[in-house]
C-alpha cells in the first residue's frame, strides 16, 4: 500500500529506488550510523488517523489550546512584532508563479529574478544603501554573516557588540564568531550603555576599541526601543580604528529616522518582519544585509547579489544573479559562508509592502508608531509606583519598570492574561541591573483605546 500522502511509496517503486542506487534494503542507508545509536524497536506512536478530516479536527484542536493575538491584546514584541499586514502582500506570495519559481526551472527565473531585484533596490532604498543581498533567515543571522565579512576585509579578530541587544541575537552572532578552539574564533566583546538614558557608552567604547577590532555593532532603535543620537559619533570612533561600522536598523522606522547610510555606517542589517511578514514561528521571518556598492563588499558577500543590464532588444531589461560562484550555493563548503533559502519568499512580500507603502507611507506609519508609543508610556508613567526607565527618544518599544509598585514584571503579566492582555517581554532575568522591568511594544495597529485599557488594566493590577 501506498503510504496517504506519498504516492510513490508502494513497495514496487521503492524496491525500483534501491536498485537504481545499487542498495539491497533501506537498512544499507544507515549503516554509517552506530548501531547503538539506532532504534531497535518500533515508534511508540498514537494510531494513525485515517481521514483528513480526522486529522483537521485534531490539528484543530491542538490548536484551540493557544491563546493567540487574534483574541487578546498584544503588547509583546522584542523582535517578533504585531504589526498589520496587507492584504496584498499574503495574496501574492500565494500565488503559484511564485510558489513554484523560488527555485525554479529557468523560464521563471527572469520574473523571479526581477522581483528578488525589486526588493533589493527598493530595501537599499529605504536604508540608504546601494547594495542589499537577498535575505538570510533571520537578524541574528545578518548581523553573525556581516561580522564574519567585516574580519575577512580587514583579518581582525575581534567584534565590539552593544551589551543592550536580544540575547537570542546575541546567542546567534556568538555562534557565528565560532568558539575559542575553532581557527576562524572572533572575539566578542560586549559594550555597556549609559544607564540614564539607555545610549551607548562612548567612554566604554574609546577603551575597548582597539587596532584588532574587526568592527563595531549596534543597533537603531537598539532592543530596548533607544534611538541612539551619536550613531555618527559611533561610527566615526570605529572608523578612527580602520574597524568596520555594522549597523541593525528595523526598517520600519526609516520613514522618520534617517537611513544608516546618511550617517556613514559600512555595512547594515536587520529584520524583514516588520515590513508584510505575519509572525511566526517554527521558521526563519529573515534578515538582511546592504552595504556600499564597492567590490570590497560585494567580492565577500555570502548571499545571492542581483543584477540589472540591457538585453540584444533595445529598451528590454534583463535580471539575474551576481557573483554567485561565491556563495555556498556555487563553491558549497568552501563558499563566503553558509546560507539557506528559507526567506527568499519574504522577500517578495517585502517588495510588495514597500510598493504600496511608498515613502510617504512609510513616513506616516513612522509618525503613527512613534506617537502612540510616546502616548502609551505617558499613560503608565502616571499611574503610581511604574516608571518608563528610559523616557526619551525610544521607538516602537519601551523599558517600563514595577519597582516602585513592589510588583514582579511575571506578576503583573499573569494579571494582565487574565484581562485578555499579552504584557510586556520580561526583562528581569536579561538585564537584572533594570530591575523588575519589562519592554513593551506598541505599533499601527494599537487604538487610543488599546492604550487606555492597557493603563487601567495596570493600575488596578499595582494598586491591588
Amino acid at each position: 500500500m501506498a503510504h496517504p500522502y506519498m504516492a510513490n511509496s508502494t513497495p514496487d517503486i521503492r524496491q525500483e529506488m534501491l536498485e537504481a542506487i545499487g542498495a539491497k534494503n533501506i537498512g544499507q542507508l544507515f549503516e554509517q550510523i552506530p548501531v547503538n545509536h539506532r532504534l531497535s524497536r518500533p515508534l511508540q506512536l498514537p494510531p494513525a488517523l485515517s481521514s483528513e478530516v480526522e486529522l483537521e479536527r485534531h490539528i484543530a484542536g491542538l490548536l484551540s489550546k493557544n491563546e493567540s493575538c487574534d483574541t487578546a491584546l498584544n503588547f509583546l514584541g522584542a523582535g517578533c512584532w504585531q504589526h498589520y499586514v496587507p492584504a496584498a502582500c499574503l495574496e501574492i506570495v500565494s500565488r503559484r508563479e511564485w510558489l513554484t519559481s523560488v527555485c525554479g526551472s529557468p523560464m521563471s527565473d527572469h520574473g523571479r529574478n526581477q522581483a528578488w531585484f525589486e526588493f533589493c533596490s527598493q530595501l537599499g532604498e529605504l536604508v540608504g544603501m546601494e547594495l542589499v543581498g537577498l535575505p538570510v533567515y533571520s537578524w541574528g543571522c545578518a548581523a553573525g554573516h556581516a561580522i564574519r565579512l567585516a574580519s575577512r576585509l580587514n583579518g581582525r579578530r575581534e567584534v565590539l557588540v552593544v551589551k543592550a541587544i536580544d540575547p537570542e541575537r546575541l546567542a546567534v552572532i556568538r555562534n557565528y564568531c565560532e568558539t575559542p578552539e575553532m581557527a576562524n574564533h572572533i572575539k566578542v566583546t560586549l559594550l555597556d550603555y549609559v544607564f540614564a538614558d539607555g545610549r551607548l557608552d562612548l567612554d566604554d567604547l574609546l577603551s575597548k576599541i582597539s587596532d584588532n577590532t574587526a568592527a563595531v555593532y549596534f543597533e537603531i532603535p537598539s532592543y530596548l526601543g533607544i534611538i541612539d543620537g551619536d550613531a555618527a559619533k559611533i561610527i566615526a570612533i570605529a572608523h578612527s580604528k580602520g574597524a568596520e561600522a555594522i549597523v541593525g536598523v528595523d526598517p520600519i522606522s526609516l520613514g522618520v529616522l534617517a537611513g544608516p547610510g546618511q550617517y556613514d555606517a559600512d555595512i547594515v542589517v536587520g529584520p524583514m518582519q516588520s515590513l508584510g511578514v505575519p509572525m511566526n514561528c517554527g521558521g526563519g521571518v529573515g534578515g538582511f544585509i546592504a552595504s556600499r556598492d564597492d567590490a570590497r563588499y560585494a567580492r565577500e558577500y555570502p548571499t545571492f547579489l542581483l543584477s540589472i543590464t540591457d538585453t540584444i532588444k533595445p529598451g528590454e531589461r534583463g535580471f539575474g544573479l551576481s557573483l554567485f560562484h561565491q556563495t555556498s550555493y556555487g563553491l558549497r563548503e568552501k563558499g563566503k559562508d553558509w546560507t539557506g533559502n528559507s526567506t527568499y519568499m519574504w522577500a517578495i512580500a517585502n517588495a510588495a509592502y514597500m510598493a504600496l507603502m511608498g515613502p510617504q507611507g512609510f513616513r506616516d506609519i513612522g509618525e503613527l508608531i512613534l506617537q502612540q508609543t510616546h502616548f502609551a508610556a505617558s499613560l503608565l508613567g502616571k499611574i503610581p509606583g511604574v516608571r518608563i526607565v528610559f523616557p526619551l527618544h525610544f521607538f516602537k518599544e519601551f523599558v517600563v519598570n514595577f519597582d516602585g509598585a513592589g510588583k514582579r514584571v511575571a506578576e503583573v503579566n499573569k494579571m494582565l492574561r487574565r484581562e485578555g492582555i499579552f504584557g510586556g517581554k520580561d526583562l528581569s532575568k536579561e538585564f537584572p541591573e533594570l530591575g523588575q522591568s519589562s519592554l513593551y511594544c506598541v505599533t499601527e495597529i494599537h487604538t487610543r483605546q488599546d492604550l487606555e485599557r492597557l493603563a487601567a488594566a495596570i493600575e488596578g493590577i499595582v494598586a491591588a
